[in-house]
C-alpha cells in the first residue's frame, strides 16, 4: 500500500495520460503555524469595514480640533433635515444647560464666600441662604433642561438613523445591475451599512456630550476669570496634564482596537465553522472539532493578552496623567496660597477657584475622550453620506417612455456588451428579433453570452454598442423600472425568500401581503409547486426558512418549482427562463416546459429559454447558438440538425449519453450491491 501511495515526479504516468511535469508540487510544509511578533494586522488583509478604525489614534490634536467644526455642521444639517423643531429645541436646551452650569458654579462660589467670610457663623449662614436658594433653583432648572435634552435626543437620533437607513436601502436596491456586480461597490455598501448607519445613531449623543463638556469648560473658565483674571493663567497647570493623559489613553485604546479587531476576525471564522449548519455534517464525519477548537483557543488567548496589555497600558497612562495633573494642581494651589497671602485674592474667592478648577479638569477629560470618538465615528458617517451621493449617480433611468403592457416585438441590432473591468466583450454584434407568442432558446457553452443577452433584453444592462427596441422604441428612451416590471425572470439558483409560501409566489408582483388567489393557485399548479406547498404544515402560510420557528426546509428541486411559479404569477409579457429546471427531476421538468411552452398566456408572451439540456429546446420556435459572445447558428431544431453544425454536434453528444448501453454488472456483485 505504501508503494502505491508514494509519489515521484519521475514516475511514469498511466498509459494515455500526459504527465504535466511543470505542475508537480513539492512536498508540503510540516506545519502551517506562523509566529506573529509585530502588529497582527501586518499579515491580514484589511477588512472592508475597518478602513477608518484607529484613525483618531494617528491624527494630531490640531487635525481633530480643525475637523470638529465641520463634523458638527455636517451632523447639524443631518438633524435639521430630519426634524427641525426637535433640533432647535435640542440646541436651545443644551445652551441653557451650559448656562445653568456656569450660573450654578457662580452661585456655589457665592455660598462658599459667605460661609468662609468674616462675622459670626449664624450671620454667615443667613447671608449664604439666598445664594443657596439660587444654587438649588439653578440645579433644578439644569436638571429639567438636561431631561429635555435627553428627550429631544431620544426623539432625534432614531429619526436620523431611520431616514439614513431608508435612503440607503432605497438607493442600493435600485442602482444599476452592473454596479452591484462590482466587488468594490459591495465593500463600500456593507461598510456604509455596518459602520455608517451604526455610528450615525451614536454620534448625535456624542456631539451633545462634547458640546456639554466644552461649554462647561468655557463656563468654568469664565467663573475663574470673574474671580481674578490672573487665575485663568493657572488653569492650564492642572487641566493640560489631565488632557494629555486622556489623549494618550484614547489613542492607546484605538491602536489596541485595531489589533484586537484583526484577532477577533480570525476567531469569528472558527466560531462560524463550529456553529454553521452547512459545515456541521462534515465537521463531525471528519472529527475536525478538536483542530478547530484548538485554533480558536489559541487565538482567544491572544485576544485576552491584548485586553490585558491595554488594561495595563491604561493604568500606567492614568497614573502618569494623575501624577502630572497632581503636580500641576499642587503648583496651582501654591500659587493660590501666594495670592491669598499677598491679599491679591480673598479667601472665599480662593475656595471658589478650587471648585472651578476641579470642574475644569473633569470637563477637559470628558471633552478629549469624546472628541476622539466623534472624530473617528464622523469618518464613518461621512463615508455613508459619500456612498449615498455616489449611488444617486448610479441609478437607472427614471422617467421617459413607460414600457408597453403587451410587447409584440423585441429587436436587437448589432448589440455588444462588455462588463465593467473586462477587456473581452460578453456579447459581440448580436442581432435577433423576438415576437409575441413565440418561444426562443439560447444555447451554448458556459460563458458564451446567453445569460448576458437575456439581461440586456430585460433592460438590466444597456448595450455598449447597438440598440435594443421594444415595439420600435429604444430601451434607452424607456423608464428602466417599467421595463423590468414587464419581465419575469426565473434563474437556476433562485432566491430562497424566508417568507411564507404564498409570499414567495406573490413577491414577483411587488407584494408580500396581498394575493390574487386564483392566479396564485394557477401558477403553483403550472410550475409543479402545488404538491410541494400542499404538503407543508400550514400550506400557503408555511414560512420557508429554518431560521424561523416552525419554518420549513425545501430541496433545490422544490425551490425551483416555487421560483417558476413566482415567474408565472407575474404574468409578464416577457418570460426569461435561465436553466430553471436544472435541479428538477425529469417528470417535473417535463411538466414545467409543457406549462411554459403551451400553457395559459403563452400566445401573449415572448418566452426566452436558456438551457444546457437540448432535449428541452426541441419544441422552440427559434434556437440561437452562442459562442464567445456571438450567434454562430440559428434556426429551428430540424433546421439546425440538418445543418450539422455546433448545435447538431452538442445534441448528438447528449443523445448518445442517454442511448448508450449501461455497463454490465460483474458476476460477483449481487443485486443488492453486496459481494
Amino acid at each position: 500500500m505504501s508503494d502505491a501511495l508514494s509519489l515521484s515526479p519521475d514516475d511514469d504516468a498511466p498509459s494515455g495520460v500526459p504527465h504535466p511535469r511543470e505542475h508537480v508540487l513539492d512536498l508540503p510544509p510540516s506545519s502551517l503555524e506562523t509566529d506573529i511578533d509585530g502588529d497582527i494586522t501586518d499579515d491580514l488583509k484589511e477588512a472592508y469595514w475597518s478602513v477608518y478604525d484607529g484613525a483618531a489614534a494617528s491624527a494630531s490634536v490640531g487635525q481633530i480640533l480643525g475637523r470638529l467644526p465641520r463634523i458638527v455642521r455636517q451632523i447639524g444639517r443631518l438633524a435639521w433635515s430630519t426634524d427641525r423643531w426637535v433640533t432647535v429645541r435640542l440646541v436651545v436646551m443644551q445652551l441653557g444647560s451650559a448656562a445653568m452650569l456656569a450660573f450654578g458654579l457662580m452661585a456655589t462660589v457665592g455660598v462658599v464666600q459667605h460661609v468662609v467670610g468674616e462675622g459670626p457663623t449664624p450671620d454667615r449662614i443667613r447671608a449664604a441662604a439666598p445664594q443657596l436658594v439660587v444654587v438649588v433653583t439653578v440645579l433644578s432648572v439644569r436638571a429639567m433642561l438636561e431631561y429635555g435634552v435627553s428627550v429631544a435626543q431620544a426623539r432625534l437620533t432614531p429619526k436620523i438613523r431611520t431616514a439614513l437607513e431608508r435612503e440607503f436601502l432605497e438607493l442600493t436596491a435600485h442602482v444599476r445591475l452592473e454596479v452591484v456586480d462590482n466587488a468594490d461597490w459591495h465593500d463600500e455598501a456593507y461598510r456604509a451599512r455596518d459602520r455608517g448607519l451604526f455610528y450615525a445613531r451614536q454620534i448625535v449623543g456624542q456631539i451633545i456630550t462634547l458640546a456639554s463638556s466644552l461649554l462647561g469648560l468655557v463656563g468654568t473658565a469664565g467663573v475663574i476669570t470673574v474671580l481674578h483674571p490672573l487665575l485663568i493663567a493657572l488653569l492650564p497647570l492642572s487641566v493640560v496634564p489631565v488632557g494629555a493623559a486622556a489623549i494618550s489613553a484614547a489613542r492607546a485604546r484605538f491602536h489596541s482596537f485595531k489589533r484586537w479587531n484583526a484577532l477577533q476576525r480570525r476567531v469569528n471564522v472558527f466560531s462560524w465553522l463550529l456553529l454553521d449548519r452547512d459545515s456541521a455534517a462534515e465537521l463531525r464525519s471528519d472529527t475536525a472539532q478538536r483542530a478547530l477548537l484548538a485554533e480558536h483557543y489559541r487565538l482567544s488567548e491572544r485576544i485576552a493578552d491584548e485586553d490585558t496589555r491595554l488594561g495595563l497600558s491604561s493604568a500606567r497612562l492614568s497614573l502618569v496623567g494623575r501624577a502630572a495633573g497632581g503636580i500641576g494642581t499642587g503648583i496651582t494651589y501654591l500659587a493660590l496660597c501666594a495670592m491669598l497671602l499677598n491679599e491679591w485674592l480673598p479667601l472665599a474667592a480662593g475656595a471658589g477657584a478650587v471648585l472651578a478648577i476641579q470642574n475644569s479638569r473633569s470637563s477637559m477629560t470628558e471633552a478629549v475622550q469624546v472628541a476622539h470618538l466623534v472624530y473617528e465615528h464622523a469618518m464613518w458617517v461621512d463615508d455613508l453620506l459619500r456612498f449615498q451621493d455616489k449611488c444617486r449617480k448610479l441609478l437607472p433611468r427614471r422617467g421617459g417612455v413607460i414600457a408597453p403592457a403587451v410587447v409584440k416585438e423585441i429587436q436587437l441590432r448589432d448589440v455588444s456588451y462588455t462588463y465593467p473591468g473586462s477587456d473581452t466583450p460578453a456579447l459581440d454584434g448580436v442581432s435577433m428579433t423576438l415576437r409575441t407568442g413565440t418561444t426562443v432558446a439560447f444555447v451554448g457553452v458556459n460563458g458564451s453570452g446567453k445569460s448576458t443577452a437575456s439581461r440586456l433584453i430585460a433592460g438590466l444592462h444597456d448595450p455598449s454598442k447597438g440598440s435594443i427596441s421594444w415595439d420600435g422604441v429604444d430601451l434607452i428612451d424607456m423608464d428602466s423600472e417599467s421595463v423590468q416590471s414587464r419581465v419575469a425572470t426565473v434563474l437556476q439558483d433562485p432566491v430562497h425568500f424566508p417568507f411564507p409560501a404564498l409570499a414567495n409566489i406573490t413577491v414577483s408582483r411587488g407584494t408580500l401581503t396581498e394575493a390574487d388567489p386564483t392566479r396564485a393557485l394557477a401558477a403553483a399548479r403550472a410550475s409543479g409547486a402545488e404538491p410541494v406547498i400542499a404538503a407543508l404544515p400550514g400550506t400557503w402560510r408555511a414560512v420557508l426558512s429554518k431560521r424561523f420557528r416552525d419554518g420549513q426546509e425545501l430541496s433545490a428541486g422544490q425551490w425551483a418549482k416555487v421560483a417558476v411559479g413566482r415567474g408565472l404569477y407575474k404574468q409578464a409579457p416577457v418570460l426569461l427562463l435561465d436553466e430553471p429546471t436544472a435541479s428538477m427531476d425529469p417528470k417535473a421538468e417535463h411538466a414545467v416546459y409543457q406549462a411554459v411552452l403551451r400553457g395559459e398566456h403563452h400566445a401573449d408572451r415572448i418566452t426566452v429559454l436558456i438551457s444546457h439540456r437540448l432535449a428541452s429546446v426541441v419544441g422552440c420556435h427559434m434556437i440561437y447558438v452562442f459562442d464567445q459572445g456571438r450567434i454562430i447558428e440559428s434556426g429551428t431544431h430540424r433546421e439546425l440538425m440538418r445543418l450539422g453544425g455546433e448545435y447538431a454536434s452538442m445534441f448528438a453528444l447528449q443523445a448518445a449519453g442517454y442511448l448508450s448501453t449501461a455497463p454490465e454488472v460483474p458476476d460477483d456483485v449481487d443485486a443488492g450491491g453486496g459481494t
